[in-house]
């Protein structure tokens, strides 16, 4: 251990450990803007200086060693002038736009503004100007609110491993953006999002469907259903204040009705759905030997990185449309005869924890009969401004219950908004499938866990069955070697291009607390441990759907509703 004193306070620290690190862990706050835990530090915006003893410059705490002696002042007068100079520089290369910013009140570089007192412009000149790129259908990239903090680029770069976006220019010039400054549409970017949770401004932000969502609701030909995806109702609750991973499933449905919603249902009875046709079309190609290993496709933002970077991979890709896309198909098909409606007059919102989910209900293939399966997707971001906007007292909701028989749900359709869950849910069915009983042990816990590469063997009729998750899309690469070089043991793969998965979509609320991930994972296995079934297979809506409508799953009918298929997006983005 190392003795050091910070602000008077003796500190014994661990040995590698920054002045940023060992600060916190005796409870003394140094604010900081491009640091992000997971990465190296750069101590580039210099925000977190701080005075050692000794020294003529200050030092960016985030990148400075302990060492043995040292004595740290992190609040002395000159340290407070510094870091009130850099964010006075930042905020008069920024858009004076506050009111009107989609961050309004949840920005950080506002968040440092208030804090050292900024009340004058002392530095007013020429501010950088530049267009608003709205080429994605997901997501919106404002240069003009970028402050370079580089947390962006380091995530996209070194957690995702996609390098769509980087640092270009010099100086006043120096600019955030895509290769050559073409659209995020004809970039790599794969649109999850996870640039937008890092973001401390609005440079980065999904695009806002609430428009295109309050005029079906208002619109009387139109009969506007909403269906609510299993990560949201573990994380919407934080933007309340209530405690991190409160399950707020009854109160999101009661909201939604009185925002004006006709029915309420919920994606997890799809998420069923998918485990039958999932389960069966990889029992079908483990008995045929037919293009193993077999990837999940419940991650848009993963078929979206295989279709660009390795295409002649695709046919390894399981053809199940996603949960949420599976909802709006039955609900345009099955439930429109059901109840009389014509499917064109069904408008179908996905509430959703993720941003690129909006690219995939505009793929033109996710269509059913020429109609979209899902007509928009809001994020839960998006969703809470609905409410606040509608004057809806969150807290004040009673709890409600999903509308039927598009609602019902299994705990198995619980665990697929986490890294593993969509693995363990299907080879609960896959093993009932196989050998007609239902497993001992329901909980997988080779699969559980946040590790970007999860591994596991299991033997089900004597046959033995790799199977792999890849928690994070920065983690795939080497997979998808192994299977192009031939040497891939695995049978079934798992892919969530959000590390930790749904949880910590890209359209979730903003953190940058990793035990808030860890929280929501906790309520979601809570909630499959505490259901009263905990196998897809099981719930008897779908049982019945598969009764009047489907015949079986796999079957061409079930192929004609809720499978699809994938385009090399490489050549479109070489043209």
């Amino acid at each position: 251990m190392i003795n050091l004193t910070i602000n008077n306070i003796q500190v014994k620290a661990e040995e590698g450990m920054t002045i940023l690190e060992a600060a916190n862990s005796v409870g003394v706050h140094i604010p900081t803007l491009c640091h992000l835990k997971e990465l190296f530090p750069t101590g580039s915006c210099r925000i977190c200086v701080c005075e050692v003893s000794g020294f003529r410059g200050l030092v960016p705490s985030c990148a400075y060693p302990v060492g043995e002696g040292l004595r740290v002042e992190t609040n002395s007068q000159r340290v407070r002038r510094a870091r009130k100079t850099i964010v006075e520089l930042l905020v008069e290369n920024h858009p004076e736009d506050c009111l009107i910013c989609v961050r309004n009140k949840n920005c950080e570089l506002q968040d440092l503004s208030e804090k050292y007192g900024m009340r004058e412009h002392r530095y007013v000149g020429e501010k950088k100007q530049h267009a608003i790129d709205i080429s994605s259908a997901s997501m919106e990239r404002d240069p003009a609110k970028c402050i370079l903090c580089g947390r962006c680029v380091r995530t996209c770069n070194e957690i995702q491993n996609v390098g769509a976006i980087d640092f270009t220019n010099r100086g006043f010039r120096s600019n955030v953006t895509t290769p050559f400054n073409k659209g995020l549409n004809i970039s790599d970017c794969i649109l999850c999002g996870q640039c937008i949770l890092v973001c401390p401004t609005a440079a980065l932000r999904e695009k806002s469907s609430l428009k295109v969502v309050t005029a079906a609701i208002n619109d009387k030909t139109k009969y506007t259903v909403v269906q609510i995806a299993p990560a949201v109702r573990a994380s919407l609750g934080e933007e309340y204040n209530l405690p991190i991973g409160t399950n707020v499933t009854g109160q999101l449905i009661s909201g939604l009705r009185r925002l004006g919603f006709d029915n309420v249902f919920d994606t997890n009875f799809a998420a069923d759905l998918t485990i039958m046709e999932e389960s069966a079309e990889f029992i079908d190609r483990f008995t045929k030997s037919n293009n193993l290993p077999m990837f999940t496709s419940c991650c848009p933002g993963w078929v979206k990185y295989i279709e660009q970077n390795r295409p002649e991979l695709l046919k390894h890709v399981s053809t199940c449309k996603s949960p949420h896309e599976m909802e709006g198909a039955i609900l345009k098909s099955y439930y429109a005869k059901k109840m009389g409606i014509n499917p064109k007059d069904i408008f179908v919102v996905s509430i959703m924890p993720c941003t690129v989910k909006k690219f995939e209900s505009e793929r033109p293939e996710l269509a059913t009969e020429h109609h979209p399966d899902v007509d928009a997707v809001l994020t839960t971001r998006e969703l809470v401004r609905f409410f606040k906007m509608a004057g809806i007292e969150f807290d004040d909701l009673p709890e409600d219950e999903f509308d039927n028989p598009l609602g019902e749900s299994t705990g198995a359709a619980a665990i697929f908004g986490t890294s593993g869950g969509v693995m363990e849910a299907a080879l609960r069915t896959a093993y009932f499938k196989l050998t007609g009983n239902n497993l001992q042990s329901v909980e997988l816990s080779e699969v559980r866990g946040n590790n970007g590469l999860k591994e596991a063997s299991f033997e089900i009729n004597g046959n033995k069955i790799n199977v792999a998750v890849v928690n994070g899309i920065g983690n795939i690469d080497p997979i998808l070697d192994e299977i192009q070089n031939g040497n891939s043991k695995y049978h079934f793969i798992e892919v969530m291009a959000c590390p930790g998965g749904c949880v910590n979509g890209g359209g979730q609320p903003i953190h940058q607390q990793r035990e808030k991930i860890l929280k929501r994972i906790e309520t979601l296995y809570e909630i499959d441990k505490n259901s009263v079934s905990r196998f897809s297979h099981d719930n008897l809506f779908v049982k019945k759907l598969y009764e009047d409508f489907l015949t079986e799953p796999n079957s061409s009918k079930s192929h004609e509703i809720l499978h699809t298929n994938y385009f090399n997006r490489k050549k479109i983005l070489e043209q």
